[in-house]
């Protein structure tokens, strides 16, 4: 026989795409239009429905960017049609390629029910079926005009991203407004040779199954009359009845499908927008739902449930009632998907607090999946915060993006820097936006890295990003895909129940140990460095805020904020969605952030200094107490506690260094800063070692370009090192001392167009030189760099994460080794010769790098910390970090890694100093060992009056420890996150008169709920 495939193959792609698609809808009449702008923001329901119309016809342009319009159509059933199915088609102008990433809808009734949404794959509304004849059609369309940011050529700059930059030109122009009559018999053979067209493509031109569904299609074209497809449709099904009934070979993949639209919750739009994103998603989703029985939908963050249930109540309770049904499935019990690079270890504990607890209260379902499929890398501290949330399960996708090594399992346990373990699954379809498409089918099937050991995998299934979810095209593949020969087979399948289901066939699945480092949006840990600012500024204020509070509660009687707390927490867990924290999101979205944690800020300072003053008694009193919210106690300050101030001990000196430049020296470190204004040498009296490496120069600021190959504010590729500028010359070095208890060096510098401006404090009584500095950044595509050359020899360094440190290596042995070249800290990063060590803290700094190079004059290794200060992308955000930042840094010769902790904590916490009649305010609560470290202290929320206390091991040894209160005590007991008793502690908790005894694993983490005795 002749290889007549490529002839077949083109005839059904034409005759697809030109006769049978356009036959679905083969009869139509259009409908009247009206419309009517609003003039600003989103209007209530029942303000759009009711404001005054205007005419519009097909064709004429409307929507400026981020406007609303609200239209009528309007419209009679044909007597003609009676007996068939009838839906309205309403085209705003889309674009078939853009679902989520333009103009969308939201459909109502006249009574302002809502209907469901529109988008580029889900244009049509079901009018009857069957219809009556004569029915008047009247509905209204909430149409927003989102602009087109991500376009066909990516990331060019625009000022779409900000609806003060945008403009007013019309974006779209009105297509199709029509009534038609909806043909499922076509319809349906659409889906059949959709699927084996697919998949006739993926399987092998030597197999008897290719041609054998090369030969059906071919008769099903042959059965169609190009002129009459609606008259000849079904017996053109009726030649594919045999190819689509062979089931499976029992061998086949297995894949379990999820309805599914990741919704980011902040991206290429505003947050308000998402708000209307999740009520269309979900609008269609419970349609759908209702209208396919087979069918199952799941949606993660808390948060946009909440949204549906404030803004668009008649949605939830229809999502309320699939839930309660098993069909809508409340994925992930996280807040919101979030970065989980960045959020502190609080931060990232209150994502599932929250999450989980709302799903709790609204559904009373309890998740036991992590749902983070888009997050850009995770760190070596989460296993160890989802299982003492009470989950055991982790989905991703996203580190299948990596650009140089690909991961080498989908199904694994995940091993967290304290040896918990969680079992983790990566979707083999390698997207969160599966269409069901033959050739993503065919992907996971070959792609599955586990095969002979295991053979499920999970399909997230929906058009995500800007949502949309699942359609009734999808929904149609799936039923096909059930059980079909030459296919992986498909099942919609809850997520609990695959990963059920995996985890039992797959008893002994390979273990990854540490962090999952996403080879890709490294430049995410420094983009938009406000937003940063703001969110690390946020958790401080609120770990103080919580602390304060509940021992001014206790002290005091003082009424606890618990609903004012509750709501705060909410807002900055928000801002820790994976596109608004890591700078990726468009202008408007990092204005509104800059504006929101300037607001938090002020409320939490307002009841910090409520609490401490109710502390510190009268104002009128007169004396002046320091309090103290780390960790570690300081200036004879007990952590937690306050103490009249005393005087900081020691001297500090500065004197002229010969050639210019200062030497610093409070006994305790000597700094010498040349006339560059760079630090030369910085030695710790205490060993009389040098930190500073031979000949280099710290505290160097670096620029280097940085035009990334895509992906602006997300990406920065390894070449940017080619080029480097170091900024020495200096417009100023001059002393700036205005304390007597320190010495401070003032250097300014200009470049570009920019201007720095650093201040170099060595205050008394302490071992680390503080590094103060402000920018006024008007660079474009550069990107700057503070370094500190060290002399250290050390293959690793620890770089802080959530309640603990990871480990990471200098050098480039693999290319593991060497992908990873930028890389996140929260507070420190630490590098250590075996008995001496150095740290650089910093209160808000995340990206950094660090470098290992042999000298060749002495043959010693210069190992070398960059901290990643300001970026300049163009895109999304054209304008972004233009203006003036300060940073805060701090170079700590000497120190071990407890130091490095401790000092971490102190230059984020600053002390505070109030006015009052109390000689000092007691701790609630107090640890004997350094080691351990308390990371939150808090009211239980659920009003009962208990103290929660949090405490982990920092150094990553074993520690024994006593919590003392200074309460009397009536119960200690394990919790877990949620502050519900917990056996999931491995460590040993022993309740101790009033205390607890702690014997903590390296990097263990306990929540205590403490009783005071009533």
């Amino acid at each position: 026989m002749h290889d007549d495939r490529t002839l077949v193959e083109a005839r059904l792609k034409r005759v697809l795409e030109e006769r049978i698609r356009p036959a679905v809808y083969p009869e139509s009449v259009p409908l009247t239009v009206t419309v009517w702008t609003a003039p600003g923001e989103p209007v209530p329901v029942a303000e759009g429905l009711a404001a005054p119309r205007s005419p519009i016809a097909v064709g004429d342009a409307w929507g400026a960017p981020w406007s609303t319009s609200w239209l009528t159509v309007a419209g009679t059933v044909p007597g003609a049609w009676a007996g068939r199915t009838v839906e309205a088609l309403i085209d705003l102008g889309f674009d078939a390629n853009m679902p989520g990433f333009q103009c969308e809808g939201l459909v109502y009734r006249p009574d302002g029910t809502p209907v469901k949404g529109l988008n580029p794959q889900n244009q049509w509304v079901r009018i009857a079926a069957p219809a009556d004849g004569g029915e008047p059609v009247l509905l209204h369309v909430e149409a927003a005009a989102n602009p087109v940011i991500l376009d066909y050529h990516p990331f060019l700059p625009t000022e779409l991203g900000d609806r003060e930059t945008a403009g007013d030109k019309p974006q779209y122009r009105l297509a199709r407004m029509d009534l038609a009559v909806f043909d499922e018999t076509v319809w349906q053979l659409v889906l059949d040779l959709e699927v084996l067209g697919e998949l006739m493509a993926e399987l092998p031109a030597d197999g008897a199954r290719r041609w054998e569904l090369l030969r059906a299609v071919e008769r099903a074209l042959d059965a169609i009359d190009l002129q009459d497809v609606n008259g000849t449709a079904a017996a053109a099904r009726s030649c594919l009845v045999e190819v689509l009934a062979a089931p499976a070979a029992p061998s086949a993949h297995r894949i379990g499908a999820i309805g599914h639209a990741h919704i980011d919750s902040a991206w290429l739009w505003p947050l308000r927008e998402t708000v209307r994103k999740v009520a269309r998603t979900a609008a269609n989703m419970t349609a759908l739902l209702e209208e396919e029985p087979d069918f199952l939908y799941t949606m993660s963050q808390a948060q946009q449930f909440a949204w549906i249930k404030e803004h668009r109540p008649e949605v939830y309770a229809r999502v309320k009632k699939a839930v309660a049904d098993g069909r809508f499935v409340p994925a992930g019990g996280m807040w919101v998907e979030s970065d989980t690079n960045m959020p502190s270890s609080e931060a990232m504990a209150r994502q599932f607090v929250h999450g989980k607890r709302f799903f709790l209260a609204e559904f009373g379902i309890e998740n036991e999946e992590a749902w983070l499929p888009d997050t850009f890398g995770f760190t070596g501290g989460l296993p160890q915060i989802i299982r003492n949330a009470g989950s055991k399960w982790l989905l991703t996708q996203k580190i299948s993006w990596s650009q140089i090594n690909k991961f080498p399992h989908h199904t694994f346990l995940w091993e967290g820097i304290d040896g918990t373990r969680i079992f983790t699954h990566f979707p083999p379809v390698d997207t969160y936006n599966c269409s069901m498409k033959g050739s993503e089918i065919a992907h996971a099937a070959r792609n599955f890295k586990d095969k002979g050991v295991a053979r499920h995998s999970l399909a997230p299934t929906g058009w995500g990003d800007g949502g949309g979810g699942t359609t009734r095209e999808m929904v149609g593949k799936a039923a096909r895909l059930r059980d079909l020969e030459g296919s992986a087979t498909v099942r919609w399948q809850r997520p609990a129940e695959f990963f059920a289901e995996a985890e039992a066939e797959y008893p002994s699945p390979p273990v990854w140990v540490g962090e999952l480092y996403l080879e890709l949006h490294r430049a995410t840990l420094t983009s938009q460095a406000r937003t940063k600012q703001g969110n690390r500024r946020s958790e401080n204020l609120l770990r103080e805020a919580e602390l304060w509070c509940a021992t001014a509660a206790l002290r005091t009687g003082l009424a606890y904020p618990y609903e004012r707390l509750d709501r705060i927490w909410k807002t900055v867990l928000l801002h820790q969605f994976h596109d608004i924290l890591p700078g990726s999101s468009i202008a408007w979205v990092h204005r509104e952030a800059e504006a929101t944690y300037a607001g938090l800020a002020a409320e939490l300072e307002e009841l910090i200094g409520a609490a401490q003053q109710a502390l510190a008694g009268d104002p009128a009193g007169g004396r002046e107490l320091v309090f103290n919210g780390a960790p570690h106690g300081r200036s004879a300050v007990p952590a937690g506690g306050a103490a009249v101030a005393v005087a900081g001990p020691g001297d500090c000196a500065v004197t002229a260094r010969e050639g210019g430049g200062f030497v610093l020296d409070n006994g305790l470190l000597r700094v010498v800063v040349d006339g560059d204004g760079l630090v030369v040498s910085a030695v710790d009296a205490a060993s009389g070692r040098e930190a500073v490496a031979p000949g280099a120069r710290a505290n160097l600021l670096q620029l280097h370009p940085d035009f990334p190959n895509m992906w602006d504010a997300w990406d920065v590729d390894q070449f940017y090192r080619n080029t480097v500028t170091d900024l020495v010359g200096a417009d100023e070095v001059a002393v700036h001392t205005e304390d007597p208890a320190e010495v401070a060096v003032r250097v300014a510098r200009s470049f570009g167009s920019s201007t720095v401006t650093q201040t170099l404090t060595l205050r008394a009584g302490s071992g680390r030189l503080d590094i103060d500095t402000e920018v006024d950044w008007h660079e474009a595509e550069k990107f700057l760099k503070l370094a500190f050359p060290l002399d250290v020899h050390t293959e690793r360094y620890a770089a802080e994460t959530q309640f603990g440190h990871q480990f990471r290596p200098t050098h480039t042995n693999t290319s593991w080794d060497a992908a990873k070249f930028e890389a996140c800290n929260h507070r420190f990063v630490h590098l250590a010769e075996p008995g001496w060590g150095v740290a650089l803290v910093t209160p808000s700094t995340y990206g950094h790098d660090v470098t290992r190079a042999v000298r060749a004059d002495d043959g010693g290794t210069t190992t070398t910390v960059r901290f990643s200060l300001l970026r300049a992308p163009r895109f999304p955000d054209p304008r972004t970090d233009q203006g003036r930042h300060r940073f805060r840094h701090a170079l700590v010769p000497g120190a071990e890694i407890g130091d490095a902790v401790r000092e971490g904590y102190a230059v984020g916490l600053p002390e505070r100093r109030v006015t009052g009649s109390a000689e000092s305010v007691r701790p609630l609560v107090a640890l004997d060992q350094d080691a351990l470290v308390v990371s939150a202290v808090k009211l239980a929320d659920d009003g009962s009056g208990d103290l929660v206390v949090r405490v982990y091991e920092s150094a990553g040894g074993r520690a024994r420890g006593r919590l003392a209160t200074s309460f009397a005590l009536a119960a200690a007991v394990p919790c877990d996150l949620l502050e519900r008793p917990w056996e999931g502690t491995r460590g040993e908790v022993v309740a101790d008169g009033d205390g607890v005894r702690l014997a903590l694993r390296p990097f263990e983490l306990v929540t205590l709920r403490l009783t005071p005795a009533r």
